[in-house]
């Protein structure tokens, strides 16, 4: 019992100390360029250009709770399967905690497999379809800086680097392989008879809700058609990412092409997903967006506005997902057969 307390600690203490790393890297950057210049930069938005940039992430998520209900399916036999609009909202749950919670030690994965038992899904196949959108999303995120590093060498820009972010990729990219791997070879089955065993052991009646989940796992990985489909939904998520970017630069005052923007944004996104240990990669994806701009002829100052601009939009759509999120679980004290609305 200890010892997982102190595994809990020490893993809360590590976040801390991420967390405050990532603080002291942004307060450089932003100490370094001049925090007065950037607000500058950001003031040249104003509240409309904030507006629009802040809406146009909502194509985003509703493409990626397009790809996410694909890959479900059915859910399997006796489940439910909630609607697009329920995945918008769990979508936007997800974003919220994994953008503004990163010190709770709960992932919006966990908590969305939660929410979604409550519209009458199985446990199995709530993780199991959680999990398959999520190797998904980063397989499609691999493709997408991918394509980010090609344009980068296509753009003449330092060999150098484009060289090093190929490596990281290939790194990346047979991290994924293997995990798909694993996951095909029996990883699920592991987990699941592990959980059941622990259950059995400790007399945890809910770990029961487990069983099936390797099936229900393969259940998605083995229709080649929703994979496609969900790969396809989630692949243009990243891309309309590319143009958020060109879109934040204009209401900034500097206007570029759709080359520059998908540069920006998938090399700037794979920065962020390095700085996985650093809550909500502070100070992380700022000084990726800088390194990156400044191959690009983007000064630093715009590259901070455009990362500052970003989080901005983070907080003002994740304060009402975790509103949603409130509202879902005070329903169920209230009425534990209750659903999100």
């Amino acid at each position: 019992m200890s010892s997982g307390s102190e595994r809990h600690g020490s893993l809360r203490l590590g976040t801390v100390a991420g967390g405050l790393i990532g603080l002291g890297l942004c307060a450089w950057l932003l100490a370094s360029y001049g925090i007065v210049r950037i607000v500058d930069v950001l003031a040249h938005a104003g509240w409309t250009g904030t507006a629009v940039i802040i809406a146009f992430h909502f194509p985003q998520m509703l493409c990626s709770a397009f790809g996410w209900r694909v890959i479900v399916g059915s859910g399997g036999p006796g489940a439910a399967r909630p609607g697009l609009g329920a995945y918008l909202r769990l979508r936007w749950i997800r974003e919220a905690v994994n953008n503004l919670l990163p010190l709770a030690q709960i992932g919006g994965e966990l908590v969305v497999v939660r929410l979604l038992q409550l519209r009458a899904v199985p446990l199995a196949a709530a993780i199991a379809g959680t999990t398959a959108d999520l190797t998904l999303e980063i397989a499609t995120q691999v493709l997408f800086t991918l394509l980010g590093v090609l344009l980068l060498f296509q753009a003449g820009a330092d060999s150098a680097l484009a060289t090093m972010i190929l490596e990281s990729l290939l790194v990346a990219a047979l991290l994924i392989v293997a995990l798909f791997v694993a996951l095909w070879l029996g990883l699920a089955v592991v987990i699941e008879r592990s959980l059941l065993r622990l259950g059995r052991s400790f007399g945890w009646p809910a770990t029961a809700r487990i069983g099936g989940l390797h099936a229900a796992l393969m259940r998605c990985y083995r229709a080649p058609g929703r994979v496609l489909g969900a790969s396809f939904w989630h692949l243009l998520s990243w891309l309309l990412g590319g143009l958020e970017v060109c879109l934040i630069l204009h209401f900034l005052g500097e206007d570029v092409d759709l080359t520059t923007g998908l540069i920006l944004e998938s090399l700037g996104q794979a920065a962020k997903a390095l700085g996985f240990a650093v809550p909500g990669a502070v100070g992380v994806q700022e000084g990726g967006y800088v390194v990156i701009a400044r191959v690009l002829g983007i000064s630093p100052e715009l590259a901070l506005a455009l990362s500052l601009m970003k989080r901005l939009r983070e907080v003002v759509l994740g304060l009402p997902g975790l509103a949603l999120w409130h509202r879902a679980e005070a329903r169920v004290a209230v009425a534990p057969t209750a659903s999100i609305t």
